[in-house]
């Protein structure tokens, strides 16, 4: 919170798809997860791995929701301050330009910023805006508001 005014930390995607999209672009750092690890794991590594920073938590569970492509993701929130300026992502390897047959280099998070809740629903995946609504919700009923 900056003050008194709840902000929420996101990503934006790293790779040449979304290097001039904005709208819509903006996720929670996030990431894929097997049978051997759970899912409250998986989201504190993806966190480290496309930020470079621990979350120490604790974690409040979100309900889960499905994206347009059918993907099922799973959300915690968790205190934390962080300066976006700090992050570092790790990489993945594509072929850029596509047939070019060269691999390329790219990191999974461009960067990170905060957002006010107006501004986090105008710029997250609008699957993921229910994340925000939740967390609104729950800040408020908490608060007593």
């Amino acid at each position: 919170m900056s003050g008194k005014k709840l902000e929420v930390f996101l990503v934006h995607p790293g790779g040449p798809f979304w290097k001039n999209k904005n709208v819509g672009a903006w996720t929670i750092p996030k990431g894929e997860f097997d049978e051997n690890e759970t899912a409250l794991d998986a989201a504190v590594r993806e966190f480290r791995e496309e930020t470079g920073h621990d979350l120490p938590g604790p974690f409040y569970s979100l309900a889960p929701i499905r994206q347009k492509g059918g993907k099922q993701v799973f959300a915690w929130a968790s205190p934390g301050d962080l300066d976006p300026s700090t992050i570092v992502s790790n990489t993945f390897e594509m072929e850029w330009p596509p047939h070019s047959g060269r691999k390329q280099s790219f990191p999974e998070v461009s960067k990170g910023a905060w957002f006010d809740l107006e501004t986090a629903a105008e710029v997250i995946n609008p699957a993921q805006t229910a994340l925000l609504d939740e967390l609104k919700n729950s800040i408020t009923s908490s608060d007593g508001k």
